[in-house]
């Protein structure tokens, strides 16, 4: 029996306004740089999400709209294709987390990645090509305006626009159901976990 103080909450619809992030093969330690993941909780990471994108060897900005003021409440990333590829680490989508992000909508993820990002609650949606660059192009010219992703019916909302995405069934299923959250999940089952444990003879009480 789930004990209701480790209630997951459903993800089945995210909402807020946007930041575009171009470019094919965005890598885990473009996303977090290894030097910032010698740390004993992922606390604080999200301030060094693209840290090497952000900023030239002296600390001085460079381009990147994680950098600019109109984007600073985003909680909606729109990204190119394989984005997250390189090392599993769990320590980039744990930084997007941190820095504000509830959603992610793609050409395409890197399936570790995208795994790490369910476990933390954390849509991956993809969509064709065009249908990408022209949600860049108008999260650009609205930084302000409203993006609406729908998981569970699997369109994004933006504008007087509505675009169908693709959610992959495991993902949705997980999201919509509230069954992401493995760790929680465990900690709800505890006593049927135990109980099963006590009865396998192969298990030392």
């Amino acid at each position: 029996m789930t004990d209701p103080t480790e209630e997951i909450p459903e993800v089945d619809y995210v909402e807020g306004t946007g930041v575009p992030v171009r470019g094919n093969d965005i890598d885990t330690d473009q996303i977090i740089p290894a030097r910032f993941m010698k740390v004993v909780t992922f606390d604080g990471l999200g301030e060094f999400a693209f840290f090497d994108l952000r900023f030239d060897d002296d600390d001085q900005e460079k381009e990147h709209t994680f950098n600019e003021e109109r984007f600073q409440d985003a909680n909606v990333m729109v990204v190119n294709a394989n984005f997250g590829c390189g090392s599993s680490r769990e320590h980039a989508p744990q930084a997007l987390m941190r820095w504000g992000i509830d959603a992610i909508i793609g050409e395409s993820f890197a399936e570790i990645f995208a795994g790490n990002c369910l476990a933390l609650g954390i849509p991956t949606v993809t969509a064709d090509h065009e249908t990408i660059n022209e949600l860049q192009q108008w999260v650009d010219d609205n930084p302000d305006g409203k993006l609406e992703v729908d998981v569970a019916e699997e369109t994004v909302r933006y504008g007087d626009e509505s675009v169908s995405v693709s959610v992959d069934d495991a993902q949705r299923q997980a999201l919509v159901e509230g069954i992401w959250d493995t760790t929680a999940l465990m900690k709800a089952n505890r006593n049927a976990i135990d109980e099963t444990a006590g009865s396998l003879p192969y298990v030392d009480s």
